[in-house]
């Protein structure tokens, strides 16, 4: 699993003109699937973003977790950050899951978020989606879960 997450001050998706998912301080979390991916990667990757220590304290040193600004997440799959662009000029996405393995593994992303007891927003999967955010610092990371001890 792959995820860009990008510290917000808010943000929020919209599908169709109807907004969907919609948050305030706290992260803006892109996720891909790739094959092979299990949830083990999903329990690593929930773990690991979400005691991220990214806000800043009262001495401007991020030291602050989603915990203690009592923060909020809103998450949107993103197959393309498993596209190919080595060859030609069209990205190919033979590495990303097929929505048949990819969905229940992202809903069970989102799940393991809410049991950390987080507000947890999401977007439509599939779904042509307009996301809007206003980034914090702006502080994004990209974190694969290959990466992860």
């Amino acid at each position: 699993m792959k995820a860009v997450l990008s510290k917000v001050k808010s943000a929020s998706v919209t599908v169709d003109g109807k907004t969907v998912g919609q948050i305030g301080e706290g992260f803006l979390i892109l996720l891909g699937v790739t094959h092979g991916d299990t949830e083990v990667q999903c329990q690593k990757l929930a773990d690991k973003l979400c005691s991220l220590r990214v806000f800043d304290d009262e001495n401007d040193k991020i030291n602050l977790s989603l915990d203690d600004v009592g923060g909020e997440i809103l998450v949107i799959s993103q197959f393309t950050l498993y596209g190919n662009c080595r060859k030609g000029r069209r990205p190919e996405f033979l590495s990303a899951a097929r929505p048949e393995a990819a969905i229940p593994l992202y809903e069970k992303f989102v799940a393991l978020c809410r049991e950390k007891g987080y507000r947890v927003e999401t977007g439509e999967f599939g779904a042509h989606m307009e996301v809007e955010s206003v980034n914090n610092g702006p502080f994004t990371l990209v974190v694969d879960t290959n990466d992860l001890k």
